[in-house]
């Protein structure tokens, strides 16, 4: 099979079209035919040899793939021959990927398979932060970072349908109007607008209950005095750097919570359970097409690394998407 590789960390024109064998599932797992492989910044990282694959994981790129199940190890025979989208530790840029049963999702017939293969990291990543994490819930606003990237999007989309109004920060102007046209209630344009004045004055002082966080560093202590007393703080990226200063006997007198994950390292139980409480939650408003990604644009496998420079240019709308057949 065809599948891609980083051989080397300096630049996405060293993403490799290689040859390798096709992979056989073991039990619990599926083999899927990949059609779609969505396209992840964590990809990026580790194609710089910043963010190596777990123990046992491929080195193939890819978090997410969209495809037909035509194989099943021992436990997952009920996925065979089923349309599903998976949450993969890593191989989804490939034409075939093993997938663990307990996170697929069964495709319903409103999603294309591009669609399909743009939904299970940002999903995964915001229900288990925002939701999990985060305790957002009906009538809270909610402050996120990056507001027009996939987590972005899927973020503005999870907390609109949930009752919350969700302000998000962009780069542009362009960007604010678009984020606003997905459902944000308010664009920040970080570049041209102090955002935590923007907050308070949006908020009429209060703050808000819950900052998703992607940028880290200098950013932490300017999040803060965006919550509202008892709010939390959750990170998922640190963009900006790994360390922050900021006032520990602020977070004490105004009591609020500081907590972030990582998704990938995380073991199958957890990963299993999160795609249960999807499945019962967030699936039946897919499959009624009150939720689909915003997918920016898609690219041809041995195009990946076209994909990983408009990522990393940032003028994406969304989510970016390789067709793998």
């Amino acid at each position: 099979m065809k599948a891609i590789v980083a051989p080397q960390p300096d630049g996405a024109e060293e993403l490799a079209l290689i040859e390798r064998p096709v992979p056989r599932p073991s039990a619990g797992e599926v083999l899927i035919k990949v059609a779609a492989a969505g396209v992840n910044r964590p990809d990026i990282l580790q194609r710089r040899g910043l963010y190596p694959p777990p123990p046992g994981a491929p080195d193939i790129l890819g978090l997410e793939v969209a495809g037909e199940v035509v194989e099943a190890g021992e436990g997952a025979e009920q996925l065979l021959g089923a349309r599903v989208c998976a949450l993969v530790a890593g191989g989804g840029y490939a034409e075939y990927c093993v997938a663990p049963a307990g996170t697929c999702l069964r495709i319903p017939e409103v999603l294309s398979l591009v669609e399909a293969a743009a939904i299970p990291e940002t999903l995964f990543t915001v229900w288990t932060n925002l939701f999990g994490r985060g305790c957002a819930a009906d009538g809270d606003t909610v402050l996120v970072h990056g507001g027009t990237s996939g987590i972005g999007t899927m973020a503005i989309a999870l907390g609109k349908l949930f009752g919350m109004r969700v302000i998000v920060t962009c780069g542009s102007d362009a960007k604010a109007e678009r984020a606003v046209e997905i459902g944000a209630t308010a664009a920040i344009n970080y570049r041209t607008q102090d955002f935590v004045e923007e907050v308070k004055r949006l908020t009429g002082g209060k703050g808000v209950r819950v900052v998703l966080d992607m940028v880290g560093g200098d950013y932490v202590p300017r999040n803060l005095t965006c919550l509202a007393d008892e709010g939390r703080h959750v990170s998922i990226a640190f963009q900006r750097g790994a360390r922050a200063d900021l006032a520990i006997s602020e977070v004490m007198r105004r009591r609020l919570t500081l907590t972030g994950s990582t998704l990938r390292p995380r073991e199958l139980r957890f990963k299993t359970m999160l795609r249960d409480e999807i499945a019962a939650t967030v699936w039946p408003l897919v499959e009624g097409g009150q939720l689909r990604p915003v997918v920016d644009s898609k690219f041809p496998l041995d195009r990946a690394a076209e994909a990983h420079a408009r990522m990393e240019a940032g003028d994406h709308v969304g989510k970016l998407v390789l067709e793998v057949s």
